[in-house]
This record gives C-alpha cells, sequence and structure tokens, in this order.
C-alpha cells in the first residue's frame, strides 16, 4: 500500500483545492490532496476562516497541515455550516454567488509559483470560470457516484411526470413498476438496478435540482472530470460517460483516508490505539460489532432514533453508535447495556478495517459507502438524502455487499425497531447463507480497492496520468 502513496518522484507543481464547504465534500478533497501531495505536488487548500477551524477541531490529526499542503482561506461570505441543512437550497445559492470574488483576490494575493491546475469540487462550478479566464487548467471532483452523475446528466431524457410535478404520469407510469428504472428511458445505462423512484423526492426540489444541473453543465469546460469511486465498482457507466463527453474521465477511488492508515493495518486489519474505543474493540470477538453511523448533515428524528436504539437493543448485537447530536431519550435507553458503545465522533475508517467490525449501518453517502468497501465490511443501507437512494441501490443490488433496512418501495415514514432488529441480525448471523455471500463478496471488492490504488492499478495508473498533462517530474 506504499507505492501508493508515491513512486512517481516529486513533480514539482503547484495544484489549489477548492472543496465545497461540507463536511464530505471537505473530507474527500482533503483525501485527494493528501494524494497529490504525495506524489510531488504542492497543494494549497482552500476554504472558509469557519471551515479552518472545522478541520482543525475534527481530530488532533488534523490540527497540524498535512505535508505538502498549505491551508489558506477565504472570509465567512456564506450561511454558517451549523444550519445550512434548514436551508439547503439556500446554502447552495450562496455559495454560487458568494465565494467566487474572494477566491478571485486569494489566488492574486497567494505566494508561491502560479498553480499549474486547479482542483474543484464540481459543485462549486463557477472555479471553472475562474481557471479558464486565466488559462489555468481546472480538474472537476465530483463527490457522488458515477450513476448520480450519469442520471442527471441525462436529465432530459427522463419522464416529464418525473421531472415536472405539475405534470401527471400516464397511465401504468407509476413509480415503483418493474419497468421504472433507469435504463428504460437512458440508453446505454449500465447501472440496471437503479430505478427512477431513487430519485425522490430530491428530483421535486428544484431549487436543487437546478443547482445539479449547472454543476454537471460546468463540467463541459472543465479540462478533467475526477470521480471518488474506482473503475472496478463502476466500470459501465465510466464507459459510458467517456463516450459522451468531451474531457477525460478519470476514476481516482476509493478516495479515502487509506493513507492515514499505517501499512500493517491495511494489510492485516490491526488498527493504531487512537481511543478508549479502541480498547473496546480490541475485546470484542472477530465480526461481532455493528458499526453505525447515519451521517453528519441530516438529522434523523428523534422519533427514528428511537426507534433505531431500540432494534440495535432487541437485536442484541454489539454495536458502535456514533451519534454526534446526543440524545437523552438514547442514553436513558441504553442505561443498563453493555454490549455496546455511543461516542459523538471517531476514526471512521480505522473502526471499518478493525477485525472485530462485522457490519456497517451506513446513510449511503459516498465517502462512508466507499470507506465501508474499502474496509470490506458488508452494509446496512438506510439512505436519507441526495445521491444515498443511488448509493444504496448500488451497495444492495448492484455490488451485492449489503442488506437494505427498509423495502425501497416503502419511502418516507418511521422505521420500525422490528425491521431494524430483523436486519440487524441477519447481516450480523454467521449462519445465514445469503449473509455469508455478501461477505464473500464485500472481501473481494476490498481486495479490487486495494489493487486500484496500489502501484500499477486502475486509480494509480489514473492519478498519474492526470497529473502528467500539468506536472512536469523532476
Amino acid at each position: 500500500m506504499a507505492a501508493a502513496a508515491g513512486g512517481t518522484g516529486g513533480c514539482g507543481c503547484h495544484i489549489v483545492a477548492v472543496p465545497f464547504p461540507g463536511r464530505g465534500h471537505v473530507n474527500a478533497m482533503m483525501n485527494l490532496s493528501r494524494l497529490l501531495a504525495a506524489r510531488g505536488a504542492a497543494v494549497t487548500f482552500v476554504v472558509t476562516e469557519e471551515w479552518l477551524g472545522l478541520i482543525r477541531s475534527s481530530s488532533a490529526a488534523a490540527a497540524a497541515e498535512p505535508a505538502g499542503i498549505r491551508i489558506r482561506t477565504i472570509p465567512n461570505v456564506i450561511p454558517s455550516e451549523h444550519g445550512r441543512a434548514a436551508n439547503h437550497s439556500g446554502f447552495l445559492d450562496a455559495v454560487a454567488t458568494e465565494m467566487e470574488a474572494p477566491f478571485d483576490r486569494l489566488l492574486d494575493g497567494l505566494e508561491g509559483p502560479p498553480p499549474a491546475a486547479l482542483v474543484a469540487d464540481a459543485y462549486v462550478p463557477w472555479v471553472v470560470g475562474v481557471g479558464n479566464r486565466r488559462g489555468v487548467p481546472v480538474w472537476s471532483l465530483f463527490p457522488m457516484s458515477a450513476a448520480f452523475f450519469f442520471a442527471y446528466y441525462h436529465f432530459d431524457r427522463l419522464p416529464a411526470w418525473l421531472t415536472n410535478s405539475e405534470h401527471a404520469p400516464e397511465s401504468g407510469e407509476t413509480i415503483g413498476n418493474s419497468d421504472q428504472r433507469l435504463g428504460h428511458y437512458i440508453a446505454g445505462q449500465a447501472s440496471s438496478s437503479i430505478r427512477l423512484s431513487d430519485l425522490e423526492p430530491l428530483i421535486h426540489n428544484k431549487r436543487t435540482v437546478k443547482h445539479i444541473l449547472t454543476t454537471i453543465s460546468s463540467i463541459r469546460n472543465a479540462q478533467s472530470l475526477l470521480f471518488t469511486t474506482m473503475y472496478e465498482l463502476e466500470a459501465s457507466v465510466i464507459d459510458s460517460l467517456r463516450s459522451v463527453l468531451s474531457c477525460p474521465v478519470y476514476p481516482i477511488g476509493p478516495c479515502v483516508p487509506y493513507m492515514m492508515l499505517e501499512d500493517h493495518t491495511v494489510s492485516s486489519g490491526k488498527v493504531a490505539r487512537q481511543g478508549d474505543y479502541f480498547t473496546w474493540l480490541d475485546s470484542q470477538p472477530v465480526n461481532s460489532v455493528l458499526y453505525v453511523s447515519l451521517g453528519s448533515f441530516v438529522s434523523v428524528s428523534a422519533s427514528q432514533l428511537e426507534e433505531i436504539a431500540l432494534g440495535l437493543i432487541a437485536s442484541e448485537v454489539r454495536f458502535l453508535w456514533i451519534l454526534r447530536e446526543q440524545s437523552p431519550r438514547v442514553q436513558e435507553l441504553f442505561s443498563g447495556i453493555n454490549n455496546g458503545m455511543i461516542l459523538p465522533w471517531c476514526e471512521q475508517l480505522e473502526v471499518l478495517c478493525h477485525h472485530s467490525v462485522g457490519g456497517f449501518m451506513t446513510h449511503c453517502g459516498m465517502n462512508s459507502t466507499l470507506e465501508g468497501v474499502f474496509a470490506g465490511v458488508p452494509m446496512l443501507a438506510l439512505p436519507l438524502f441526495f445521491d444515498q437512494p443511488i448509493d444504496g441501490r448500488l451497495i444492495v443490488e448492484e455490488w451485492k455487499i449489503g442488506l437494505a433496512v427498509r423495502d425501497w418501495a416503502s419511502k418516507g415514514g418511521l422505521i420500525g425497531r422490528e425491521d431494524i432488529a430483523r436486519a440487524v441480525k441477519k447481516l450480523m448471523s454467521s449462519d445465514e447463507t445469503g449473509t455469508k455471500a455478501l461477505r464473500e463478496r464485500a472481501l473481494e471488492l476490498k481486495e479490487a480497492s486495494r489493487r486500484a490504488v496500489n502501484e500499477g492499478g486502475s486509480s494509480y495508473c489514473n492519478l498519474s496520468s492526470l497529473m502528467e498533462t500539468v506536472c512536469t517530474p523532476k
């Protein structure tokens, strides 16, 4: 795995990285920046002043600037991270209109050599215009699945009854019918499992969809499109995109913080001791602990949290639950329960790679999904928002490395404790034939992900090819 970090020597170029101001986006861009720095690039990582504080407070390891990466800030010209979920469309509006001017000024004042490239989250599409005006190549990083990108790239081919809420469905065209797969409307779509219902309810939010379409349109003027996925996970979709896009497409993933793991961690599953929870994990049997994390952006309702808690209790499965906003009710329910831990934060990838962790209940955000793949841990899919239903579908039906916590046809509503307990027991069972197949497939993708990022692997070579377009080896 060490080979993934180097092997090419210094490339002697300066790259400016611009993440979208959201935790999953910042994490994905930082993971890429570490890879670029390990190949010899000097990376300037640009965030708002608020986000600099959030990065430094997230963990002791992040308190200092990573080697080869310097962090620079623009003023807090957008709403605070702590309130953006309450008005997500308004937050997107602010990112689209308020950040460009201060970023332009920051570029004018940057010390050192001029940037050889700008690598920008695709959801800050104005960076493409900045780069084009300055004659600097722009690499757009899309931090969601290629399948999600593909669906919205072909938005105009989707049926009007789905994309226009004022247009009534034609007879027989109702969500949930077996023929309502994306491929029914988009020729060449190879993710045969994706259904139109996976685009709901997001697709009915016209303001958010407008931002998604603007993002995808801007990529037509970028010099390269990067995905955090790996080719082996979405090969046919990547091939389809390469056939229709004018710019090169580089899947460079799994773009997860594997470089932060020691070599023996990646190869053997052991982890460095960084918290009391590792001591607890060390004392648990192999594959016996369910790791539960439902992300940091969309809050789960108090009633749903209670059902999850009661489902975990009823399952009698060992668990480690990351609950960022502590719930007195959940704490009360777990009073006297000795088979689990509830924490506000942990080193997620290290935990997933621990030998005692045998399952992952996830909201199916792309970063978490890729970390689960990299760790080889089967998943319980509980998608909440945006691209997550598509990721959940990929996990369960395309890659066959997980189970759905609930039937996909029954969207919305509370997921009961009985359904949660049943799904948890099934995933964590050592006797279920179906579960054994999931575990075997998860291990296959674990090995594939390591091959992809290792020297000579698909993602390693893609990153090398990308850097060769702007960097001169020393």
